[in-house]
């Protein structure tokens, strides 16, 4: 299993940004979009370039 990254915002915007942030500096893969169906405020998870690569099958 490799790394995957967490990001909780109040809104679904300032969610949003941090997960591009996140992405971008990282070359993490988005796995969860922002949303607000799991506990406080709004929550999105990235994995890492290596796990993303893996689970495509490269």
């Amino acid at each position: 299993m490799g790394v995957s990254y967490m990001v909780r915002g109040r809104s679904q915007a300032e969610c949003a940004e941090a997960l591009a942030r996140l992405c971008r500096l990282l070359g993490a893969v988005p796995t969860l979009r922002p949303t607000d169906r799991i506990g406080p405020g709004w929550v999105a998870r990235a994995v890492g370039p290596v796990v993303a690569r893996e689970k495509a099958g490269r």
